[in-house]
């Protein structure tokens, strides 16, 4: 459209600066609108001109020149077209600036003209572009509201930038009321603005996308505090439904015991009430043989004469019943919740083939392991305990605290701790810490001990059916527990690993099917459920 208009330039009116309407032609050849070059006369003195600037005597009479109106014509035809297909490509988007001289759809506008204070779209602005006197017009990018950039006391556009009092002033405002103020143009300092306000902006999005990081932070902390009430919820719940059955069971085992001890004394009293209501009743016959007999000098049978003043009934004492059975849920409690503690670091456990015994059995799953009379053809690799019937898990540990837990329900022998990596596996060593041992031993189903040769005997009766291990790295710490009974075993403390520890697995062997039961890894639930 930009190049029609350009080749179109003799179908501008010189005054109006747009497509003829109504052109005439003066007497000196030039071509203007009828009503222009009129309007041009009428307020005028001389009748000249408007371009060559002839004085007419008399003002000409003009008429509409009917070959140039033809083109004109043409001219605007073609144009409507053009600006038919650009307004279909180049309509103003919600948040664009519009042309304010489009009639019709409005198109994007291009530039806004701060002289003018008006924004054009291409067809419209093409005049700025070729007109003389246009081209002298500030032309800027588009942007709505221009009569805010127009100086409303001078009614100029806002050209310089008065940097003493930091506002938009006009030409004028110098010489009126800034006089000795420093000024830039306009642009100059737009330019300067823009750069600071680029910079701003990226400070402003930085600080925007940090602020968003520490929502996201936030929300994150939130949720994961969220789950964490939530778990202490459940394991609340949990805890407490464990402690009201305990409580529930003490209280029943209380009120047995009281009522067994209150049916002992009234079964001892029913005893004592029989047997002196028999004593009396034979003292009744005795006064009765006495009143018949009594001109006789003696009777058959002497009465009764059984002593019962140091006889008494002693009721039970009940003193310190309901303490105990109160000491008794404590401690009951705080073994559950040291359970609960340890069973936190609970990991899952496997056992590694390539260290078993050539005589161990390994389920598929590698969760059980027990003895068996057959040797299996396998490497003798380095990992592998070639002399002791011994089996590590694949997982191992050089930091932090781990648990976990195993069946030895049905078993007369077995041993399971920690050892460290480097412990010897092709020979039979003392199951000593020196040796790298952490271990807990059960021989001939009641007699558990460490595995130290001065260790001394636990008594446990009944024995545990699942064992938890436990491991604190850091700590020096390894502890044994009677899972079922929530009860501490044994602990060893104050232990210096260096190594990675391994978990530790012996069923010991089967004794002629007698120990033939496996140990079982167990999946850890926490205990009293």
């Amino acid at each position: 459209m930009k190049n029609s208009l350009r080749s179109e330039d003799p179908f501008l009116c010189s005054i109006c600066l747009d497509v003829f309407t109504d052109p005439v032609s003066t007497p000196c050849g030039h071509n203007f609108c009828k009503t222009c070059v009129t309007q041009h006369w009428d307020v005028n003195v001389r009748c000249e001109c408007p371009l060559c600037k002839k004085v007419f005597k008399t003002r000409p009479e003009l008429e509409v020149n009917t070959f140039i109106k033809e083109m004109v014509g043409q001219f605007r035809l073609k144009a409507q077209q053009e600006a038919s297909s650009s307004s279909e490509q180049q309509a103003a988007k919600p948040g664009e600036v519009p042309c304010d001289v489009c009639t019709g759809p409005k198109l994007k506008a291009l530039k806004s003209c701060l002289v003018c204070l008006t924004s054009y779209c291409q067809t419209h602005l093409e005049p700025h572009l070729t007109a003389p006197r246009l081209k002298k017009h500030q032309l800027m990018e588009p942007v709505e509201n221009l009569e805010d950039r127009t100086c409303l006391q001078h009614d100029k556009p806002l050209e310089l930038f008065c940097r003493t009092d930091q506002t938009c002033v006009c030409l004028v405002c110098p010489v009126s009321d800034h006089k000795n103020h420093e000024f830039v143009p306009l642009r100059e300092e737009s330019e300067g603005k823009k750069a600071e306000l680029r910079k701003t902006e990226a400070e402003v999005q930085e600080m925007i996308q940090e602020r968003r990081l520490k929502i996201q932070e936030i929300r994150e902390t939130v949720k994961i505090s969220r789950d964490a009430a939530d778990r202490e919820k459940a394991e609340g719940v949990q805890v407490f439904s464990v402690l009201m059955e305990s409580a529930e069971r003490g209280l029943k085992e209380l009120l047995k015991e009281i009522q067994d001890k209150q049916e002992a004394t009234e079964k001892e009293a029913e005893d004592f009430i029989r047997d002196l209501e028999q004593e009396i009743s034979e003292l009744k016959k005795r006064s009765s043989e006495v009143n018949f007999h009594q001109s006789f000098s003696s009777l058959r049978e002497d009465p009764p004469n059984k002593n019962w003043v140091e006889d008494r009934v002693h009721p039970p004492s009940y003193e310190g019943t309901v303490e105990r059975a109160v000491a008794q849920l404590e401690e009951k409690m705080k073994k559950m919740l040291e359970m609960r503690r340890v069973q936190q670091f609970a990991v899952d456990v496997t056992l590694d083939p390539d260290t078993a015994h050539l005589k161990l059995i390994l389920s598929d799953d590698r969760k059980q392991v027990k003895h068996g009379n057959d040797w299996k053809k396998l490497p003798d690799n380095p990992e592998r305990f070639s002399k002791c019937v011994f089996v590590l898990a694949e997982q191992s540990f050089s930091s932090g605290r781990f648990y976990f837990e195993v069946q030895v329900k049905g078993k007369t022998d077995w041993d399971l701790g920690v050892v460290r990596e480097s412990v010897d596996r092709k020979e039979i060593l003392p199951m000593s810490t020196k040796n790298g041992f952490w271990t807990l031993v059960l021989r001939n189903e009641n007699r558990y001990s460490t595995g130290e040769k001065t260790s001394k005997l636990f008594d446990l009766h009944p024995g545990p059916e699942k064992v938890g291990v436990f491991v604190d790295y850091e700590e020096g710490l390894v502890s044994f527990y009677d899972v079922d009974a929530a009860a501490l075993i044994y602990s060893f403390t104050g232990c210096c690993f260096k190594e990675k520890l391994y978990p530790f697995f012996s069923p010991y062997l089967n004794n002629g099917g007698k120990n033939s039961a496996p140990l079982i890894i167990c999946p850890v639930s926490q205990a009293g459920r």
